[in-house]
């Protein structure tokens, strides 16, 4: 079973296309940010991958398209990384 990010995470979605900032609400409080070059920034916390495939489709429904999705880095972190244990049955 692959390994991944599941739990919450800030993610930025780039679109094309200018979106206004009032468009924020419909986008359940995310950020939006008009950028010069005609893009859209929507940036926020979303709960889950669930939360982030909903986003996306929300913005596929709208008919704009995707430029990028990306995971901002705040910095160096010094949290060591806890993987979930497998549990084996034993007869």
């Amino acid at each position: 079973m692959p390994t991944g990010h599941t739990g919450p995470g800030v993610y930025e979605v780039t679109v094309q296309g200018r979106l206004e900032r009032r468009w924020a609400t419909w986008f359940d409080g995310f950020t939006v940010t008009p950028q010069p070059d005609g893009t859209t920034v929507i940036s926020g916390t979303v709960a889950d991958q669930a939360a982030l495939h909903g986003l996306l489709q929300a913005l596929r429904d709208l008919g704009l398209p995707l430029v990028s999705v990306t995971q901002p880095q705040t910095g160096p972190t010094h949290e060591p990384v806890v993987r979930p244990t497998r549990h084996h049955r034993t007869p």
